[in-house]
């Protein structure tokens, strides 16, 4: 049984590959490629965020008249994934990079601008090292543009001291708000306290007792005792009502020497009483 996948081919002794007719394609024909979203970007048609790395079944062209170094330079084709509105991008071998040419805008990217800044740089000093009057051109923008940085400054130095100014009287007053209420609290504390120093004195006080002796004598704090009953409760107040108005209960006279038979019990060498009939 022959192989499935082969990988040799039989080419018969009289092959001639120059009889293979070639198919003619057109010269500026578009391919259908898979390929990935090479950086993040927003569709200006939805405003649908499509993110880096997103696959998509694009077209892709060669772009005519355009190169770099004899590099070519190729566009790709893809679709919105929410509008399906045509989005189109092509390589920048300059940069090693893609750049956004049609239906969709290059999210920020903080790298790319530094780069680009860097570029400028570069570009201006080489301008001025072949150009003697662009080097007294830019010092003079740049000093005109260091003139307006200090007015500009000076402006806001003024607006946050007149601010400053305006803040301070405002705690000035709160403060001196806050320290008015601070010592009528202080004096009200004060006076308690001298009370209760006072009420202490007055209750515990010391009497001079043969030389230097001093004792402590403790006193009541009002000179007027109340009275005992004041001190209990209403119940127990109504129940010594209640004890005081109920009548003693007579006591039974005690029968002498008799027992509860009513026989009279003598003492031994006792002798009975004589009746004085």
């Amino acid at each position: 049984m022959s192989e499935r996948k082969v990988l040799n081919k039989y080419f018969p002794p009289d092959f001639d590959p120059e009889l293979i007719s070639r198919r003619k394609h057109p010269k500026n024909s578009q391919q259908v490629v898979r390929l990935m979203a090479p950086f993040s970007m927003r569709c200006n048609t939805c405003g649908e965020y499509i993110y880096k790395g997103k696959k998509f079944n694009a077209r892709k062209e060669t772009v005519e008249g355009e190169d770099y170094l004899g590099i070519k330079i190729f566009r790709f084709y893809i679709k919105c994934t929410l509008c399906s509105a045509e989005i189109t991008f092509k390589t920048d071998p300059k940069n090693t990079d893609y750049a956004a040419e049609h239906g969709a805008s290059r999210n920020f990217e903080p790298w790319r601008d530094e780069k680009a800044e860097e570029e400028d740089r570069l570009a201006k000093l080489e301008e001025e090292e072949n150009n003697p009057m662009k080097v007294l051109e830019n010092k003079t923008v740049d000093s005109k543009r260091e003139m307006d940085i200090l007015d500009a400054l000076q402006d806001i130095r003024a607006r946050n001291a007149r601010n400053e100014r305006v803040g301070q009287s405002d705690d000035l007053l709160s403060r001196l708000a806050l320290q008015e209420v601070e010592n009528e609290e202080d004096a009200e504390r004060k006076r308690l306290e001298e009370e209760d120093e006072k009420l202490v004195e007055e209750v515990f006080s010391k009497v001079p007792v043969s030389g230097t002796t001093v004792v402590t004598v403790k006193r009541k704090a009002d000179d007027n005792e109340p009275p005992a009953h004041s001190l209990l409760s209403s119940s127990a107040r109504a129940l010594i009502a209640s004890q005081t108005t109920v009548a003693p209960v007579a006591k039974k006279r005690k029968s002498e020497g008799k027992n509860s038979l009513g026989i009279k019990v003598m003492k031994k060498g006792a002798r009975p009483r004589e009746s004085c009939a």
